[in-house]
């Protein structure tokens, strides 16, 4: 599948999941739950962008945008490391997700609306099938090996290097 449609399935899946955090009994396991879902697709959706797509994708007309992408991933980042050790989901944590949300809402609508435009023109579909079964590689490998949040905390100091 082409790099920017499973992106875009991933932002889908992701906000699907917030739906549920936010639809869940408060306090509840079920909340706990989609809490370290969503913490962990978002760990390793932020790892596939900045190891294989925003690389890719980097260039005069990209640049800015991607510097933004990054800084934008770190704040998550640093929400998701504030939550990886929670036990229950108190008031403070439904506060942590729903900023998270509100981040990650404005993240996608940048990305799909400017970066991901720019980058079918740069790419072209060849490429951007490539990039999409590495993406698709890393990703399976990522939830293979089990909850990416937990390598999160160790990538908050600043953001990913493109």
């Amino acid at each position: 599948m082409d790099a920017i449609k499973f992106l875009t399935e991933q932002h889908r899946e992701i906000d699907r999941l917030f739906d549920d955090f936010e639809e869940a009994s408060g306090g509840t396991k079920k909340k706990l739950q989609l809490c370290r879902e969503i913490s962990d697709l978002l760990a390793a959706h932020a790892t596939i962008e900045e190891r294989i797509f925003y690389p890719a994708t980097k260039d005069a007309r990209t640049k800015e945008k991607l510097r933004e992408a990054v800084e934008e991933h770190l704040s998550v980042k640093r929400i998701i490391a504030d939550l990886v050790d929670l036990s229950e989901i108190d008031d403070e944590a439904e506060a942590k997700m729903s900023v998270m949300r509100e981040q990650k809402e404005h993240h996608v609508e940048e990305e799909e609306k400017e970066l991901f435009p720019t980058a079918r023109k740069l790419l072209g579909a060849e490429r951007l099938e490539e990039l999409g079964k590495e993406m698709e590689d890393m990703f399976g490998e990522l939830m293979a090996a089990g909850e990416p949040r937990m390598q999160v905390p160790n990538e908050t100091d600043h953001p990913a290097q493109i």
